[in-house]
């Protein structure tokens, strides 16, 4: 049995996991997913408190019920993969996930890493591949995000009041000095329109010196393949 920390990504929102936590329940294992700080003043320490005290909590309740918690496994989707790292500075985590994810470097913003990693020109060069041309190849949320969630599940998203990450987030450099001494996946859809795979392969590879784990899927792979990828996150409890 181990632990599982499910951290959202640029929405903030614990909903974002929902069809994922009773596929980790049925396996046996505890799981606490969070909404993030949402107030614009939030930085990436803002967050990683906020993720490092529900982890806390998470382990703690288990010795309330006399449970043993089991490894604490931390999965950061998307923009969570520069505040979830940080959370190792603050707690021991066993083991990390990242999901369809950002990797920064040290110093880096998540502003500036757009560019410093040539996302923009590799999403456009996938739609370009896709057919989408000129205006509408222009990002759009259900396109780009959307394109292989079942349609009810993509309502209810939509129908949800909008979130966004705080713009703290972005501005504030990196903390760390280099990326955290813990075991590390990378788990990437097949699929992803906004960071497409070939890009995710060379940035993960350069930044942490990893092969990515492949799922079929797109960007939301918990909304679009939640069992296969509860499957993946299991693979290693």
């Amino acid at each position: 049995m181990a632990t599982f920390v499910l951290v959202p990504g640029a929405d903030g929102s614990a909903w974002y996991w929902h069809l994922v936590v009773p596929e980790l329940r049925a396996g046996g294992h505890d799981v606490v997913s969070l909404d993030l700080p949402a107030q614009d003043s939030a930085d990436l320490d803002t967050l990683a408190d906020a993720i490092a005290g529900a982890a806390s909590e998470a382990v703690a309740e288990a010795g309330r019920e006399g449970r043993e918690s089991g490894p604490l496994i931390l999965v950061a989707q998307s923009l969570a993969g520069f505040s979830a790292p940080l959370v190792c500075a603050r707690m021991h985590v066993d083991r990390m996930v990242l999901v369809n994810a950002m990797v920064p470097r040290p110093g880096e913003t998540a502003g500036e890493w757009w560019e410093a990693t040539g996302q923009p020109a590799a999403r456009l060069a996938r739609a370009e591949a896709d057919g989408r041309r000129g205006p509408d190849a222009e990002f759009d949320l259900r396109t780009d995000f959307f394109h292989d969630v079942p349609p009810a599940v993509t309502e209810e998203a939509f129908a949800a009041a909008p979130g966004g990450p705080p713009s703290a987030v972005f501005a504030q450099p990196w903390p760390l000095e280099k990326w955290p001494d813990v075991p590390t996946r990378f788990v990437q859809g097949t699929e992803d329109r906004f960071f497409p795979l070939e890009f995710q392969r060379r940035v993960v590879r350069e930044r942490l010196g990893l092969d990515v784990e492949e799922l079929p899927g797109g960007h939301l792979l918990a909304l679009s393949r939640p069992r296969e990828l509860a499957a993946a996150l299991m693979r290693e409890a």
